[in-house]
C-alpha cells in the first residue's frame, strides 16, 4: 500500500524551531516526528511514501539519504509553488493508480489505519477519512454524519456552540484514483474545502470513521509541549523514544547519562544518550535531548530541552522549549511557552515569558 504524507508547511506557529528544520523532522520524544509516522504506516503495510515537499526540500534528503525508512520506501515532490492539500495530494500522486492513504506530517494519533481502510473497502467510498472527537471544535474543520457513517456535510470553523458535533477532519484520509482524477492539475486545490465538498453532491461516496484513538495536531508551542507530556505519560506507547529503558517509575534513559547523585529526578522524564544533570539540578516532567546539559542548580519542569543544548546555572526553564544546541546563560528563565531556536544564545539573568526567540536573538 501507499501513502502521500503531506509535509509542505513552514510550520510558522512553531517558529524560531522551524526556520532551520520542517516541522515534520521536529523531535517528539528525541525522535524526528515523522519517523514517528513512518513508523506507524509501516505497521499498517504501507511499503512506499510519497512526501509532498514544499519547505526546506533538501532537509529530507539530508535526513533520509538511503530514500527509506523502517522498510519504507521514499519518494520526494517538491512543489514550486503552494498547491493547497488536493492539489499537493494529487502532483505528489502523479504515476501513481490505485488506492492510497493521505495523512498530514503534523498530526501524531495512535489510530488504527487497517481499521479506516477496512471500513472504506466495506462500504465501497471513493474516500474514507477518520475523526476525532475534541470538546472544542470551533477551531477545527466539524464532519457531521449519517447513522451508517455516510458523511453529511462539511463545517469549517464554526462559532462556538453552534458546531454540529464534535467530530472533526482528523486529517488522514483512503482515497481511490478518482477522487484525484477530478483535481485539476497544478492548481492551488484545497481538499477540505473544495474537493471533499464537492464530492457530497451524489451520495455513498464519502464516509467516516469516528475515533477514539490518540490524535494531537504538534504545529504550536503548547501542542508541541503536550505532545511530549502525553508521550511521557505513556499515551502512545512504550518505551516513548527508540532504545530507551526504564530506569525507575517512568524515567526513561537513551544510553549512558551523567546524572550526579545530587541532582533531583521526578518522573515523568526521558533522558537522551551522553546528556549531563549537574548537581543540584531539578528535572521535572520534561525531555532532553541527547548531549543536552543541565547545570547547577538549574531547574527544568514540563519542558522540552533539544539536543546539544545548555541550561545554564541556577536557569529557570518552565513550560517552554530550548533548541538545540542553544544556551541559557546564568540565572536567566524561560517560562509561558517560551520557544528558543537552535544556536540561540541568551545572556545572563535574561526573563523570557511566551517570547520567541531565534539564533540571531
Amino acid at each position: 500500500m501507499k501513502a502521500v504524507v503531506l509535509v509542505g508547511g513552514e510550520g510558522t506557529r512553531l517558529r524560531p524551531l522551524t526556520y532551520s528544520t520542517p516541522k515534520p523532522l521536529l523531535p517528539i520524544g528525541n525522535q524526528p516526528f515523522l519517523e514517528r509516522q513512518l513508523e506507524w504506516l509501516a505497521g499498517y503495510g504501507v511499503d512506499e511514501v510519497v512526501l509532498a515537499i514544499g519547505y526546506l526540500p533538501d532537509a529530507f534528503d539530508q535526513h533520509f539519504p538511503e530514500h527509506e525508512y523502517a522498510g519504507v520506501k521514499l519518494r520526494y515532490r517538491v512543489e514550486s509553488e503552494p498547491l493547497g492539500t488536493a492539489g499537493a495530494i494529487r502532483f505528489a500522486a502523479e504515476g501513481i493508480d490505485e488506492r492510497i492513504v493521505v495523512c498530514n506530517g503534523d498530526v501524531l494519533t495512535t489510530l488504527d489505519l487497517g481499521e479506516l481502510v477496512a471500513f472504506h473497502e466495506k462500504t465501497g467510498a471513493d474516500a474514507s477519512i477518520a475523526l476525532t472527537h475534541v470538546d472544542e471544535p470551533s477551531a477545527f474543520g466539524v464532519v457531521p454524519t449519517f447513522p451508517d457513517g455516510e458523511v453529511r456535510g462539511f463545517v469549517e470553523k464554526p462559532p462556538r456552540g453552534k458546531a454540529p458535533t464534535k467530530w472533526i477532519n482528523a486529517g488522514t484520509y483512503v482515497l481511490e484514483p478518482s477522487v484525484l482524477a477530478a483535481v485539476p492539475p497544478r492548481l492551488q486545490v484545497s481538499i477540505e474545502r473544495t474537493t471533499f465538498p464537492r464530492m457530497l453532491d451524489r451520495r455513498g461516496r464519502m464516509y467516516a470513521v469516528q475515533s477514539d484513538a490518540y490524535w494531537i495536531d504538534i504545529g504550536t508551542p503548547g501542542k508541541y509541549l503536550e505532545a511530549h507530556t502525553d508521550l511521557l505519560a505513556g499515551k502512545i506507547g512504550a518505551p516513548p523514544a527508540p532504545g530507551a529503558v526504564e530506569t525507575g517509575p517512568g524515567v526513561w534513559v537513551q544510553g549512558d547519562v551523567d546524572v550526579h547523585a545530587d541532582a533531583q529526578l521526578f518522573a515523568p522524564l526521558l533522558l537522551g544518550a551522553g546528556c549531563v544533570i549537574e548537581a543540584g539540578a531539578v528535572v521535572r516532567g520534561s525531555s532532553i535531548g541527547a548531549g543536552a546539559h543541565v547545570e547547577a542548580g538549574a531547574e527544568v519542569v514540563r519542558s522540552v530541552v533539544l539536543d546539544g543544548a545548555t541550561v545554564g546555572p541556577d536557569v529557570r526553564l518552565l513550560d517552554s522549549v530550548l533548541g538545540a544546541d542553544a544556551r541559557i546563560g546564568v540565572g536567566g528563565s524561560a517560562t509561558n511557552e517560551t520557544v528558543i531556536g537552535a544556536d540561540s544564545v541568551i545572556a545572563a539573568g535574561s526573563l523570557l515569558s511566551n517570547a520567541r526567540v531565534p539564533a540571531e536573538g
